[in-house]
Protein backbone atom coordinates (compact mmCIF):
# COMPACT_ATOMS: atom_id res chain seq x y z
CA UNK A 1 0.00 0.00 0.00
CA UNK A 2 1.27 3.04 -0.88
CA UNK A 3 2.51 5.28 1.64
CA UNK A 4 0.02 8.60 -0.19
CA UNK A 5 -3.26 6.50 0.51
CA UNK A 6 -2.32 6.11 4.39
CA UNK A 7 -2.10 10.49 4.21
CA UNK A 8 -5.45 12.09 5.14
CA UNK A 9 -6.80 15.56 5.62
CA UNK A 10 -6.36 16.65 9.24
CA UNK A 11 -9.70 18.44 10.50
CA UNK A 12 -10.14 20.08 13.44
CA UNK A 13 -11.61 17.89 16.42
CA UNK A 14 -14.02 20.82 17.44
CA UNK A 15 -14.39 23.75 14.74
CA UNK A 16 -13.90 27.26 15.66
CA UNK A 17 -17.70 29.06 16.71
CA UNK A 18 -17.23 32.18 16.53
CA UNK A 19 -19.14 35.38 18.37
CA UNK A 20 -20.33 37.44 15.35
CA UNK A 21 -19.16 38.60 11.80
CA UNK A 22 -16.67 40.85 13.06
CA UNK A 23 -14.94 38.29 15.06
CA UNK A 24 -15.14 35.97 12.39
CA UNK A 25 -13.53 38.22 9.74
CA UNK A 26 -10.96 39.43 12.12
CA UNK A 27 -9.66 35.73 12.78
CA UNK A 28 -9.73 35.41 8.88
CA UNK A 29 -7.76 38.19 8.25
CA UNK A 30 -5.03 37.48 10.88
CA UNK A 31 -4.18 33.30 9.78
CA UNK A 32 -4.22 35.04 6.50
CA UNK A 33 -0.96 37.16 6.64
CA UNK A 34 0.60 34.18 9.33
CA UNK A 35 2.96 31.36 7.36
CA UNK A 36 2.66 28.34 8.35
CA UNK A 37 5.69 27.43 10.06
CA UNK A 38 6.21 23.82 8.77
CA UNK A 39 4.32 24.54 5.08
CA UNK A 40 6.51 27.93 4.72
CA UNK A 41 4.92 29.02 1.36
CA UNK A 42 1.27 28.73 2.38
CA UNK A 43 -0.19 30.92 5.25
CA UNK A 44 -2.20 29.62 8.34
CA UNK A 45 -5.48 30.04 6.73
CA UNK A 46 -4.64 27.50 3.60
CA UNK A 47 -2.40 24.92 5.47
CA UNK A 48 -4.05 21.59 6.11
CA UNK A 49 -0.72 20.71 8.14
CA UNK A 50 -1.25 19.68 12.20
CA UNK A 51 0.83 22.42 13.29
CA UNK A 52 -1.39 25.24 11.54
CA UNK A 53 -4.33 23.72 13.20
CA UNK A 54 -2.78 24.14 16.38
CA UNK A 55 -1.76 27.46 15.75
CA UNK A 56 -5.34 28.82 14.24
CA UNK A 57 -6.56 27.22 17.56
CA UNK A 58 -3.96 29.10 19.37
CA UNK A 59 -4.86 32.57 17.46
CA UNK A 60 -8.46 32.07 18.61
CA UNK A 61 -8.03 31.43 22.03
CA UNK A 62 -5.71 34.33 22.08
CA UNK A 63 -8.40 36.57 20.56
CA UNK A 64 -10.89 35.40 23.15
CA UNK A 65 -8.37 36.12 26.05
CA UNK A 66 -8.61 39.71 24.78
CA UNK A 67 -5.07 39.97 23.00
CA UNK A 68 -4.78 42.33 19.76
CA UNK A 69 -3.62 41.56 16.82
CA UNK A 70 -0.22 42.93 17.07
CA UNK A 71 -0.11 41.06 20.60
CA UNK A 72 -0.53 38.01 18.91
CA UNK A 73 1.58 38.81 16.25
CA UNK A 74 4.42 39.63 18.59
CA UNK A 75 3.57 36.52 20.37
CA UNK A 76 3.97 34.25 17.83
CA UNK A 77 7.08 36.06 16.16
CA UNK A 78 8.72 35.71 19.99
CA UNK A 79 7.73 31.63 19.76
CA UNK A 80 8.49 31.28 15.65
CA UNK A 81 10.75 33.95 14.58
CA UNK A 82 10.09 36.97 11.93
CA UNK A 83 9.36 33.58 9.61
CA UNK A 84 6.03 33.42 10.69
CA UNK A 85 5.18 37.08 9.27
CA UNK A 86 4.51 37.16 5.80
CA UNK A 87 5.39 40.95 6.15
CA UNK A 88 8.44 40.74 7.95
CA UNK A 89 9.08 44.08 9.86
CA UNK A 90 12.13 46.57 8.59
CA UNK A 91 14.64 46.31 11.35
CA UNK A 92 18.34 45.40 11.93
CA UNK A 93 18.56 41.84 10.62
CA UNK A 94 15.60 42.28 7.78
CA UNK A 95 16.85 45.37 5.95
CA UNK A 96 19.05 43.30 3.21
CA UNK A 97 15.16 41.66 2.87
CA UNK A 98 13.54 45.22 2.27
CA UNK A 99 16.08 46.78 0.48
CA UNK A 100 18.01 43.74 -1.44
CA UNK A 101 16.01 43.87 -4.67
CA UNK A 102 16.80 47.72 -5.06
CA UNK A 103 20.50 47.19 -4.72
CA UNK A 104 20.39 44.49 -6.95
CA UNK A 105 18.59 46.54 -9.72
CA UNK A 106 20.52 49.35 -9.00
CA UNK A 107 24.28 47.15 -9.20
CA UNK A 108 22.60 45.21 -12.23
CA UNK A 109 21.96 48.87 -14.47
CA UNK A 110 25.63 49.88 -13.13
CA UNK A 111 26.82 46.41 -14.88
CA UNK A 112 24.56 47.07 -18.09
CA UNK A 113 26.03 51.39 -18.47
CA UNK A 114 29.80 50.12 -18.05
CA UNK A 115 29.60 47.53 -20.54
CA UNK A 116 27.71 49.46 -23.27
CA UNK A 117 29.99 52.51 -22.57
CA UNK A 118 32.90 49.90 -22.84
CA UNK A 119 31.58 48.58 -26.34
CA UNK A 120 30.39 52.34 -27.74
CA UNK A 121 33.40 53.10 -29.49
CA UNK A 122 34.31 50.18 -31.67
CA UNK A 123 32.15 49.77 -34.84
CA UNK A 124 30.57 47.17 -35.60
CA UNK A 125 32.20 44.99 -38.84
CA UNK A 126 29.99 44.50 -41.88
CA UNK A 127 30.23 40.65 -42.86
CA UNK A 128 30.00 40.71 -46.50
CA UNK A 129 29.66 36.64 -46.45
CA UNK A 130 26.57 37.44 -44.33
CA UNK A 131 22.71 36.75 -46.43
CA UNK A 132 20.17 38.27 -44.94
Amino acid sequence: MPVSALAQAVRDAAPLEFRDQAEERRFHDLVAELRCVMCQNQSLADSNAQIAHDLRREVFDLMRAGRSDAEIREFLVARYGEFVLYRPRFGGHTWLLWLGPGLLLVGGGFVIVRVLRARGGRPIAADDEQEW
